[in-house]
């Protein structure tokens, strides 16, 4: 009676902990993202905006209303390199794995929004229809299959291993594209970007970054 008296206070006590911890560390992830952690890491914001949007014209992607395990997973690649950005490199590394839990989780929460200008102040001419032929049927001469087939219907985006491009800045899509094809980022499951991008030419990349950039880019719940 006493052992079972004890573990029902030892579940009660763990319980009333992590609900105080959860809104701590909202609370913390929303100050960090605000403020900076005090350690090194910049706040969020600067780059991303207080929304979450990102900067189209700089490059900064979305995070406001990403996935998660996938916020969680670049920032842990930011920290241990697999993913390649000086930048990004600093500020992942000053964070702790709970720090960057917690800011992953935050965004995540965040309205989904799509990236101001995302696809560029000036048209991108694409009289061929370059990027919606990638983006919806692939070139299967060249091994390279429609980017929807793992990234959802316009882009949506699809769990935690194909996060959304509808609405995500071009130059920052771009950048990706062409990181995976240099080998500088080399965190994509199965080394499917990788083997993918090599089949695709700059032209490539900038027509299916802009179309994807004018998609729009819808809330969580209308997502796979």
């Amino acid at each position: 009676m006493r052992i079972d008296r004890w573990r029902g206070h030892a579940i009660a006590a763990a319980a009333l902990l992590m609900a105080a911890t959860l809104p701590a560390a909202a609370q913390d992830a929303a100050t960090i993202a605000a403020q900076g952690n005090g350690k090194g890491a910049a706040p969020c914001q600067t780059c991303h905006t207080p929304d979450g949007g990102g900067q189209a014209s700089g490059g900064f992607p979305r995070l406001a209303g990403e996935n998660a395990a996938y916020l969680q997973a670049q920032l842990d690649a930011f920290a241990s390199g697999t993913r390649d950005n000086p930048v990004m490199k600093l500020q992942a590394s000053a964070l702790t794995e709970a720090e960057r839990k917690a800011l992953a989780i935050y965004f995540s929460r965040m309205p989904a929004v799509a990236t101001p200008d995302a696809a560029g102040t000036t048209p991108f001419a694409d009289p061929e229809h370059l990027g919606e032929t990638l983006a919806t049927r692939g070139r299967w001469s060249k091994q390279v299959p429609a980017c929807v087939q793992c990234h959802g219907p316009g882009g949506v985006g699809v769990g935690a291993d194909f996060p959304p491009l509808a609405g995500q800045s071009a130059n920052y899509l771009a950048a990706q594209l062409k990181a995976f094809r240099s080998g500088s980022r080399h965190n994509d499951p199965m080394g499917l970007m990788r083997n993918i991008s090599h089949s695709l030419s700059d032209r490539d990349i900038d027509a299916v970054a802009h179309w994807f950039a004018a998609q729009p880019f819808p809330p969580k719940e209308s997502r796979p």
